[in-house]
């Protein structure tokens, strides 16, 4: 099993294949005062990859997308497109496109004029501007609504809007900005298949900030995990979410139920987790190198990983008894908070429907296998 830290790394992406990518982020530092807000940040992006960067708020997500749109100059390090440097290249002339949060559509101008406008703006041929942009609308299916104004659309039609006039330009990368913010759950839902659907159809290169997990998840060949200007992972999806790197991808990412303690004795396969909550006994963990006896620890494991029982079972590899405190139905399945100890609150789930439900006040047996938690060392 793998090491792992609570503390922050510098990610290093060795997942590209030979291919020349298309973007290619040397070391960039953005400083805004004395905070660093992009603190030596590398990455690259493959030809029609669409890679997506996560992280909270303040984490520098956005300055990064600015500087690969040229609205904001690194103060060391580079940005190549197609092998070449930016650090020169105006944004006006940067192979990019931007789709900006707000949509920023002109409001006096008709879904037709707001995807051409670009191509006016380049002195393109009238034919080729209504060849092109008919092509644009049927790819986002607005084909008849080419006449109305943006007030006269819904939410996603405007975002729709907002992607064609990206899109009809043809740029080497387009760059979204919380493409989906202003939608409501249901609409963002759908939005996410459908961009990503125009995405593979058109062979985009596509970088998304995004603060919303799922967002990520759903959408990107792969996901850079942002924090306090720094890349701390990464990786796919399943990668990211499966074996985070850091304590705070691992929270960050999805539900992650955690109990800290120290290293306790050397088992067979595994080494002994003494809970630092006392009420908790002590259970078999896989630690992987780095495993000391008095070493502290953080162990952390998924909610989807935890089965429930009534009963205690006969063959687990590892098992904790706790009280549920709360059922949460969410639809398609059900939420369990469950007090293990005395301060540990865990988060446990079922899907469809369960013969004997559980209720609050219901004693449970918490099971799982040696290998479905993290250990991640202090």
């Amino acid at each position: 099993m793998a090491t792992f830290s609570t503390s922050p790394v510098i990610a290093s992406d060795q997942s590209l294949s030979s291919a020349s990518p298309t973007i290619d982020i040397r070391a960039i530092v953005r400083n805004h005062g004395s905070v660093a807000a992009v603190d030596h940040v590398s990455f690259q992006v493959r030809r029609g990859e669409f890679f997506s960067i996560l992280g909270p708020s303040g984490a520098g997500k956005t300055s990064v997308l600015r500087i690969v749109a040229g609205f904001e100059d690194p103060d060391a390090g580079d940005v190549l497109i197609d092998g070449r440097s930016m650090l020169d290249v105006p944004p006006n002339r940067r192979p990019v496109n931007l789709v900006f949060q707000s949509y920023a559509l002109f409001p006096h101008l008709t879904v037709f004029e707001n995807v051409a406008f670009g191509l006016k703006m380049r002195r393109v041929p009238t034919a080729l501007i209504d060849e092109q942009v008919r092509q644009t609308l049927t790819m986002v299916k607005l084909v008849g609504k080419e006449g109305r104004k943006p007030a006269q659309l819904s939410g996603g039609e405007q975002q729709r809007v907002a992607l064609a006039r990206a899109l009809v330009n043809k740029p080497a990368v387009v760059l979204l900005d919380e493409p989906l913010a202003a939608l409501d759950q249901q609409l963002r839902q759908a939005m996410q298949v459908e961009l990503k659907s125009i995405q593979e159809q058109a062979g985009l290169t596509c970088v998304c900030v995004t603060h919303h997990q799922e967002e990520a998840m759903m959408m990107s060949d792969r996901i850079a995990v942002m924090h306090q200007g720094r890349m701390w992972q990464v990786g796919t999806p399943r990668e990211v979410y499966e074996n985070p790197r850091t304590l705070f991808v691992s929270r960050f990412l999805g539900v992650s139920n955690e109990l800290p303690g120290r290293v306790g004795e050397a088992m067979e396969d595994a080494h002994l987790l003494q809970p630092a909550d006392d009420r908790v006994p002590a259970f078999p963990v896989r630690m992987g190198s780095g495993a000391s006896p008095g070493r502290s620890v953080t162990w952390s494991i998924r909610p989807e990983r935890l089965r429930m029982s009534r009963e205690r079972p006969v063959n687990s590899d590892s098992m904790l008894t706790g009280v549920i405190e709360k059922v949460l139905f969410a639809g398609s399945e059900t939420k369990y908070l469950i007090r293990v100890g005395h301060e540990t609150l865990w988060e446990a789930r079922t899907t469809g429907a369960v013969q004997l439900p559980y209720a609050p006040g219901d004693p449970v047996f918490l099971h799982w296998a040696l290998g479905d938690g993290r250990v991640f060392f202090e």
